[in-house]
């Protein structure tokens, strides 16, 4: 079994539970994690046996951009859009951050991660 990962996708968005979160949005990073067999891929040099990068990030992107009220649910979309899109992978987990989450305190960040 090997490793794909397609980490440090940075997007702005809009999810969050308050309304001003729906209108200012935030900064968030979103890293996928996917285990394959890419051994023919790497033989064959073929894109087409193993997992498109840019079609993991342009599911990820296309999530991203639906508001979510939680990063719970859009980090179940992702998964699950994944898991509908990209044959070639056995498992997946994806992890979504949301920086500098509106909170009585210094946060930095907080993250839910999800795994198939």
């Amino acid at each position: 079994m090997h490793l794909i990962t397609v980490e440090g996708i940075n997007v702005y968005a809009y999810h969050g539970c308050l309304e001003e979160e729906g209108k200012i949005g935030g900064n968030y990073r979103v890293d996928v994690y996917m285990k394959t067999n890419f051994a023919e891929a790497a033989l064959l040099d073929d894109l087409s046996k193993t997992i498109d990068y840019v079609e993991v990030y342009d599911i990820v992107k296309a999530e991203m951009a639906i508001r979510s009220k939680l990063i719970e649910h859009v980090g179940q979309r992702i998964m699950d859009r994944l898991q509908q899109r990209i044959k070639n992978m056995k498992s997946c987990r994806v992890r979504v951050t949301k920086y500098n989450p509106p909170m009585n305190g210094d946060i930095e960040k907080v993250s839910i991660e999800i795994e198939s």
